[in-house]
């Protein structure tokens, strides 16, 4: 695909984990550590492709209320997510509230821009409530990351579940029915199709 043909700035929602996990067999909290195969696949996908930005919901403030044992095994993939990354062509930057006992300190690290390579953004312990709040102090607090031309959600869910409100407000959204473990790379070549022929008027 040309690369005028691409989106600057595609949003995963990376639905499906414990569903997957409960057709497997599995409890429910198994399922989060089968996602971060899949997570380095795509990122690689997208480098090669020459895909400038991307951002990734990895846990939202309200994914916190679950049982303890999900909520520990999302935030140890979150972190072998962003650490795997971390060794490859990838700015990386985790957006979410640091101040929460939540957000896991082996990320604080991240929460300014580092490395070099395709800009990646995390969203961690994030939730648009936090995002929004930030206006009274003049700024979102999401205001490094850029307007999103195309949102790719797995697991069939049609919604966006608080993902980045501002920026998402022109982005189209192809959802996928297959559960996040299952990824393959067809699918984000799917959506890429899909979006090539998208009437992109932004308003206009």
């Amino acid at each position: 695909m040309a690369k005028a043909d691409l989106p600057q700035h595609v949003g995963f929602i990376p639905d499906g984990n414990r569903r997957w996990a409960v057709e497997h067999g599995m409890s429910k909290d198994r399922g989060y550590g089968f996602g971060i195969e899949p997570g380095i696949a795509l990122f690689e996908r997208c480098r090669e492709l020459g895909i400038g930005e991307i951002s990734v919901f990895c846990f939202t403030q309200d994914n916190t209320k679950r049982a303890s044992v999900q909520k520990d095994a999302f935030t140890e993939a979150t972190v072998a997510f962003a650490r795997a990354l971390s060794t490859r062509e990838a700015a990386i930057v985790v957006v979410g509230d640091t101040k929460s006992a939540q957000f896991p300190k082996e990320l604080v690290g991240f929460s300014r821009r580092s490395g070099t390579g395709m800009k990646v953004n995390l969203l961690v312990n994030y939730g648009w409530k936090w995002d929004l709040d930030g206006l009274a102090e003049g700024r979102l607090r999401s205001e490094e990351i850029s307007r999103v031309d195309l949102i790719v959600r797995w697991g069939g869910g049609s919604r966006l579940s608080g993902f980045l409100p501002v920026q998402s407000v022109y982005a189209d959204i192809y959802v996928r029915p297959e559960l996040w473990p299952d990824y393959q790379s067809a699918h984000f070549d799917e959506a890429l199709a899909w979006f090539k022929v998208q009437d992109r008027t932004l308003g206009g």
